[in-house]
């Protein structure tokens, strides 16, 4: 989806629920434990909610503990980071790189080979299982 960094408002609001605009586009935070991503364990790929690019291989998914689904690292220019100085802290945030939704933060505390920690809200995104 080309555009997608030009939709308006009113279109986001259209094409993704309120908890998904709420995240991905107001920078919200789901509950920890209420993914269903949480659980998948399947191989295929992870993928924005918002505009269907490809995130995270099911391959880089790791128990965190965290209560979100956490990745130690994306596909190659698949997201894109800022600083989020929100909350009296700095943290990094994570954003979709098509569509600039927003996903969840990364924190250095993750596993090897990356020390990387992923954590995404998985109202961010959707699921699709290999063929």
């Amino acid at each position: 989806m080309s555009d997608s960094k030009t939709i308006d408002e009113a279109a986001w609001r259209a094409r993704l629920t309120p908890e998904q605009f709420r995240v991905l586009r107001q920078h919200g935070t789901e509950r920890p434990g209420t993914s269903k991503l949480n659980a998948e364990k399947r191989p295929g790929i992870f993928v924005c909610a918002g505009c269907g690019a490809e995130l995270f291989d099911a391959d880089t998914k790791f128990e965190s503990g965290t209560g979100w689904p956490s990745f130690f690292a994306p596909l190659e220019g698949a997201v894109g980071t800022t600083k989020d100085r929100s909350l009296f802290m700095t943290r990094t945030e994570v954003h979709c790189a098509s569509c600039g939704g927003h996903l969840g933060h990364v924190f250095p505390d993750g596993p090897r080979p990356t020390g990387l920690r992923y954590c995404m809200n998985g109202v961010a995104m959707r699921f699709e299982p290999a063929a």
